[in-house]
């Protein structure tokens, strides 16, 4: 098992100060409105705890800043992926519970161990490399056993359960792990009424009830994602996982809207336009020319593309502010840049332009740039890239 240091952070805050200009192009992160869904989501949890996940570079909005924000909005716990982000956590002085559900086989198990970082074991290497590291360094993996319910994911399948339990068990006697939870996901926890989730809280309950008769007692029991938090509360058990609502996002359209569940969406996006200029009616726009002008107008030219995260089947259909008027991309998405028609507006180079923000303004939202893309709007924050500086105030 390779026992390397933790990840590096990949670049530290910038903090709005309101007088310093944009630079090309930016992601601005309202921390208050995250510590405020976070507060919010303490409350709707009641007597569980809220594990707030920020994998994924808290989806797009910056690991270590929204890790800080969350922790002193009333979230005892972290949930990550991977075994990486958790130890970057560690490495800039978080010391509260963290726990990481996606090791790969060699990860570093020893390095969760010495860093008291609970794991995710949802198969039976997962558990024996987990167990060799405690018994290696004398101090045993703290483990959080998964059952798959019905998600047909990762975990335990229910015939399986006794024997994964058993394992644990034994491994527990020999000092080798410290069993600390069972978990599962629901597969439409975003569709309230849907019968799965009382199916798979059915397995669930009877896969805890099997693990207690087998003589193993667990502190922590978790089974809700955002949109079971906000809207099942029989799935809050004693420890809540939400994810995109912690960003002020709706898990989805059955959920409810953000306004409508409390929640203020934190990332907004904002580029400065490169240039401007003329062209005449019949011209072609961009790669293969799927934008056609229809009459002599202004194109302006927005420094971002697919690999900001700006996905290329928005060409001809991504919603952007600008000018006081929302106008769809024009042409296709390129690599770095893509273009809008501005019509006989007057714009200018270094005049910015959003993508997306919380709506609040007029402004498309990110929902807004998911139906324009065919997906969800979890993608559309976690996929904007690097080389978009994160602005950070509240």
């Amino acid at each position: 098992m390779s026992d390397a240091g933790p990840a590096s952070f990949e670049s530290p805050p910038v903090i709005d100060d309101g007088v310093t200009p944009r630079p090309r192009a930016w992601a601005e992160i309202d921390l208050a409105a995250i510590a405020a869904n976070t507060a919010r989501l303490v409350d709707i949890a009641g007597n569980a705890e809220v594990m707030a996940v920020v994998k994924a570079d808290a989806y797009g909005h910056g690991l270590v800043p929204v890790a800080r924000t969350v922790r002193g909005a009333g979230a005892t716990w972290l949930g990550v992926a991977l075994i990486e982000e958790a130890l970057t956590l560690r490495s800039v002085g978080d010391t509260g519970r963290i726990l990481a559900w996606l090791p790969t086989p060699g990860d570093q198990f020893a390095a969760c161990v010495r860093g008291d970082i609970d794991v995710g074991i949802s198969a039976e290497w997962m558990l024996l490399e987990a167990a060799a590291a405690g018994a290696a360094i004398g101090r045993p993996a703290r483990v959080h056993l998964k059952i798959d319910t019905g998600l047909g994911r990762s975990g335990a399948m229910p015939h399986d359960w006794p024997g994964f339990v058993r394992s644990a068990i034994s491994a527990a006697r020999r000092g080798d792990v410290e069993v600390v939870g069972i978990w599962t996901h629901l597969a439409y926890a975003d569709s309230p009424a849907h019968p799965t989730i009382a199916a798979q809280l059915e397995v669930f309950d009877s896969a805890v009830l099997a693990a207690t008769r087998l003589g193993l007692d667990v502190e922590y029991r978790h089974v809700a994602n955002s949109a079971a938090t906000l809207k099942t509360p029989e799935s809050h058990f004693n420890l809540v996982r939400p994810g995109i609502a912690i960003y002020g996002i709706s898990p989805g359209p059955e959920v409810g809207t953000p306004a409508s569940l409390g929640l203020r969406p934190a990332m907004s996006l904002g580029a400065r336009l490169v240039s401007v200029k003329r062209l005449p009616a019949g011209h072609g726009v961009s790669y293969a020319h799927q934008y056609v002008t229809q009459r002599e107008t202004n194109v302006g030219l927005v420094p971002l593309g697919y690999a900001d995260g700006i996905a290329r089947i928005a060409s001809n259909r991504g919603p952007v502010l600008v000018a006081g008027k929302i106008r769809p991309v024009a042409g296709r998405v390129c690599m770095d840049q893509f273009v809008i028609d501005l019509g006989d507006d007057e714009v200018r180079a270094g005049d910015e332009v959003i993508l997306f923000g919380s709506g609040a303004h007029d402004e498309p939202t990110a929902h807004d740039w998911a139906l324009a893309c065919d997906t969800i709007a979890y993608e559309i924050v976690t996929t904007v890239g690097p080389r978009v500086k994160r602005i950070y105030r509240g």
